[in-house]
């Protein structure tokens, strides 16, 4: 499923664990929206929550402690995102446009808050050799997964999908739901995604759930995109890097996959 939202200033809620899709994909899903001088505050008793800055300047706010995050964009710098246990206040403060991602869940365990800096986001530059021509070149970002927040019911990250470039490719999936966020370099900024057996084209702010069969993403020429993607562990069964390859399609996994691939006899 995707939806497309028309945000306003304060919070917009995507989607709600005990409604409607939120229920296959488990969790809350928001985007808050501040001007220059908003305060919001968080205090969930039952749920974990995350907030990753997409870009502003704010100060964050939990147990006694705060952090200045100040991030232009979300393509050059990389993310600050919270992390806390139910029942911890959370206070969010603008010095100007902001806009953070939101995600929630039910978790009954209590653990060390945590914010994830930008020196502590694990960066992994994938189809940068070459890999498909090129055509899968992105970089993927982890704040916290099952290796450093074992804890955790959730995991989140982020993708910068580069101009007319491929991301979550070759086609996979996995039996654990995930939401991918949209934010583009422009607001006219598209691409297509596909999950759920359906194709649905991405805009800026939307959200896809994908809860069933192969996904994968494609930006249009001229527009950078930048997708959160949160992932819901199933009880006993958690998301541990777990990757569903489309068996269809494991020949571009192959070391010679590129020459395999039809060329322009012209060379252009």
């Amino acid at each position: 499923m995707y939806i497309d939202k028309q945000v306003k200033r304060g919070y917009n809620e995507y989607i709600r664990l005990d409604e409607g899709i939120g229920k296959d994909a488990m969790m809350d899903v928001a985007l808050l929206v501040m001007e220059d001088g908003d305060t919001y505050y968080f205090e969930e008793p039952e749920k974990e929550l995350a907030a990753l800055v997409f870009d502003g300047k704010c100060t964050i706010e939990w147990d006694d402690q705060s952090y200045d995050v100040d991030r232009p964009n979300p393509f050059d710098y990389n993310p600050s995102c919270l992390h806390v246990c139910k029942g911890t206040k959370v206070k969010i403060t603008a010095h100007g446009p902001c806009n953070i991602y939101i995600q929630k869940t039910l978790n009954d365990k209590t653990f060390p808050n945590k914010m994830y800096k930008p020196e502590d986001t694990d960066t992994w530059a994938r189809g940068n050799q070459g890999e498909l021509m090129g055509c899968i070149k992105r970089d993927v970002r982890t704040c916290f997964d099952l290796d450093n927040a074992p804890y955790s019911n959730m995991v989140l990250g982020e993708v910068v999908n580069l101009p007319g470039k491929w991301s979550s490719y070759p086609p996979h999936h996995h039996p654990q739901p995930e939401c991918y966020f949209y934010r583009y370099d422009k607001p006219m900024g598209f691409g297509a995604g596909w999950g759920n057996g359906e194709i649905y084209e991405t805009h800026h702010n939307g959200l896809a759930i994908i809860t069933d069969k192969m996904h994968s993403q494609v930006t249009a020429p001229g527009y950078s995109c930048c997708y959160a993607w949160g992932i819901r562990h199933l009880p006993g069964n958690p998301w541990d890097k777990t990757r569903i390859d489309d068996e269809e399609h494991l020949w571009l996994l192959e070391d010679d996959a590129n020459d395999h691939i039809w060329h322009c006899p012209t060379g252009n």
